[in-house]
């Protein structure tokens, strides 16, 4: 009896995907060319697009690859905005810099945070990264220093240290909010394609089989929560630079830093990369559409998830991408089995498998 040979080739992406990829590329330098042809409040809006996007890649992070729903992201924009204000006003550092910083501090801080808010599991974890957000806002209406709960502006001075013309100092701004958003997307492409990315998507198929396979799953969602609360922490800090004024109920909103945030993954496609990205543009578009509607944009806002969540279940951009078979962002591995006979080589369907 003569067996045929069995080879195996692994593919990450199919023509489409690479075509999908060059589309994207086109956008990017779309992107880029804006200061040159847009007005000063389209750039206005952009920047607060890509700092959106960021969170929303960040959330999604969380609850679509690690399973980490949370509903206290706004603790680390609220730290955000402060280390930045600590950094510029009180420290006299460069902007930039603050920036930077802000982002750091907050993953520090964030660390010690993880551990407590890690003994929680499922709803429990998810109102305990809340609680971690209020007793933070809490705590901040009690520092003087910081103008307690009426807040604070920055000052002037620092926003000059970019530039003393305005107009430099929005470019500034939009190309480093530009650098932001597409660096957070770029960021979570990367890790899901590493061997941790591996390891996450392992975790998220299954706890049990991943963790008999040897995958450390706390560091494992310790890296990922670290991460998110980075891309919060500088998020804080562009907002900080863009509002030159935070509150701390303005600066702890569960409103503007969750709750949208989570809206917009659940009806872009939570668990993918380009879900976010789908999600952010279409709540911009209904927020520009139904603004003036008053409590009926946000009831509009809850009717519409509700229906995203009932009929496709993996969002707009999942719905799309299982009918179409297309990805901006090709994180899948492609299997093609071929069996080989004495004449003719037979390739067998390839089969899509999520590692």
């Amino acid at each position: 009896m003569i067996t045929n040979p069995i080879s195996y080739r692994v593919e990450r992406s199919t023509r489409a995907d690479r075509l999908a990829f060059s589309t994207l590329l086109l956008c990017v330098l779309l992107l880029c060319s804006v200061p040159t042809w847009a007005s000063r409040a389209q750039m206005h809006l952009l920047v607060e697009i890509f700092y959106y996007l960021a969170l929303a890649q960040a959330w999604n992070l969380l609850a679509g690859f690690a399973g980490l729903v949370s509903v206290g992201q706004q603790a680390y924009v609220g730290l955000g905005c402060y280390f930045f204000i600590t950094a510029t006003v009180f420290l006299g550092l460069p902007p930039i810099l603050s920036l930077l910083l802000a982002a750091v501090f907050t993953a520090v801080v964030a660390l010690p945070s993880a551990f407590l808010v890690f003994r929680l599991r499922g709803a429990h974890f998810a109102i305990g990264t809340w609680v971690l957000a209020e007793v933070l806002r809490l705590l901040f209406t009690l520092v003087r220093s910081f103008g307690q709960g009426t807040g604070m502006s920055l000052p002037i001075s620092v926003v000059h240290q970019i530039s003393d013309s305005r107009m430099t100092r929005e470019i500034v701004l939009y190309f480093v909010s530009l650098a932001l958003g597409i660096g957070s997307v770029l960021l979570v492409f990367l890790w899901l394609r590493s061997r941790q990315g591996l390891a996450l998507t392992a975790i998220r198929d299954s706890e049990a089989a991943a963790g008999s396979a040897g995958v450390n799953q706390q560091r494992t969602k310790l890296a990922v929560y670290l991460i998110a609360a980075f891309i919060a922490g500088l998020v804080g800090g562009l907002v900080m630079l863009e509002k030159l004024r935070i509150t701390p109920a303005a600066g702890f909103s569960v409103g503007d830093w969750s709750a949208n945030i989570i809206f917009i993954v659940i009806i872009g496609g939570i668990g993918s990369i380009e879900g976010p990205i789908v999600g952010t543009v279409i709540f911009f578009l209904l927020r520009y559409v139904l603004a003036d509607y008053g409590s009926w944009y946000l009831i509009t806002l809850g009717a519409i998830a509700v229906v995203i969540m009932l009929k496709a279940p993996q969002g707009i951009w999942g719905f799309f991408a299982k009918r179409f078979d297309v990805h901006f962002f090709p994180v899948q591995r492609q299997v093609h089995v071929h069996t080989q006979t004495s004449e003719t080589i037979q390739d067998l369907q390839p089969k899509d498998i999520h590692v």
